[in-house]
């Protein structure tokens, strides 16, 4: 009887090692993937400034990103304020007020830090440029081609018009993408329009046309890489489902010049920027995200900002930032992206 007791404890015991062995690499946690894509993984994401204030200014309503000189980062809001945030730890260190000449707050969506410190600054419901010193002072404002001021001045719809804003070949060139077509321009062609430096001043120039996927989907947000190619975001809200957010690789330098194309209508001849999929964003890991309201993935929100930070051996290091429209179900996030271009 202890003999048998004996035996089968050790068969037991010997069954159960056998076991362990065979089903320990299994049982191992398995590492976390941060793929979204071939070309594009999530390092993390920070909730870290939701619904927060700063010297009694609202933190959020950020529809665009920029690097300053001295490495700090500049997140501006929608709501006239430009704020300077840690780049490591994203707490606010300083916050401006923007206004118009006439001291009325603006619609503000679009930031580009000149290499003389000078901010440029997109609002969307004239539209305009206008380049302030750091401090929030008025330098001047840049001259927009009639077709793409608000009607009835022109034929762009109020607040879709610029939202992205960027500068090319080594600080010589600025760009400005409308968010949506011009009245009369098929639904999902966009406009991207350029400005030459000359001395202290810039000129209109040259302008492309650019096929969102489709027309409900705007373009909030565009950046340079150092060979004119560039980052494109596309978004798009669908009430119950939620956000759509892509990123792109975009080519403008054989798109046709149409600043002086009155209508764009899918026309043969007319050559448009060429674009790649990098990401949809929805295809990221969710890394524990939450989201207040639906969303095909609950990492997603109102993404309008984007900066590229900085690059490794290859990968770009990109942040993007949303938008939570100061709204209870919407989040103002951070997010980490390595992109391979």
């Amino acid at each position: 009887m202890q003999l048998r007791t004996v035996l089968a404890t050790t068969t037991a015991a010997l069954t159960a090692a056998a076991c362990l062995t065979l089903a320990g690499p299994a049982q191992a946690a398995a590492p976390v993937s941060h793929a979204c894509s071939p070309s594009v993984s999530l390092d993390r994401f920070s909730d870290a400034l939701d619904k927060t204030t700063y010297d009694g200014t609202f933190v959020g309503n950020f529809s665009a990103l920029a690097l300053d000189r001295d490495g700090s980062l500049a997140a501006l809001s929608d709501r006239s304020a430009l704020f300077d945030l840690d780049a490591r730890t994203l707490a606010p260190k300083k916050v401006v007020p923007l206004a118009d000449e006439n001291g009325a707050a603006l619609d503000s969506e679009g930031l580009v830090i000149d290499k003389d410190g000078t901010r440029l600054v997109t609002s969307e419901t004239e539209p305009s440029i206008r380049r302030y010193s750091p401090d929030g002072k008025i330098l001047d404002r840049l001259p927009v081609p009639a077709a793409l001021q608000v009607a009835p001045a022109g034929r762009a719809t109020a607040n879709q018009t610029f939202e992205g804003l960027t500068l090319l070949n080594g600080g010589r060139t600025l760009l400005a993408a409308m968010e949506y077509a011009l009245s009369g321009d098929t639904a999902g062609i966009v406009r991207f329009q350029t400005w030459t430096r000359h001395g202290r001043t810039w000129k209109p120039a040259q302008q492309y046309a650019y096929r969102t996927d489709a027309a409900f989907l705007g373009v909030p947000e565009v950046q340079a890489l150092p060979d004119g190619r560039l980052l494109v975001l596309e978004r798009g809200f669908t009430s119950g489902v939620g956000n759509t957010v892509r990123l792109y690789l975009a080519d403008p330098r054989h798109a046709t010049n149409t600043a002086d194309t009155e209508y764009l209508t899918g026309q043969d001849g007319v050559r448009l920027i060429r674009k790649t999929l990098l990401t949809d964003i929805a295809t990221c890991p969710t890394l524990g995200a939450t989201a207040k309201q639906p969303q095909p993935n609950p990492l997603l929100d109102n993404i309008e900002g984007m900066v590229i930070t900085g690059r490794t051996k290859d990968r770009l290091k990109v942040l993007l930032v949303s938008d939570d429209n100061q709204n209870a179900v919407q989040t103002t996030r951070f997010y980490d992206l390595r992109v391979r271009v």
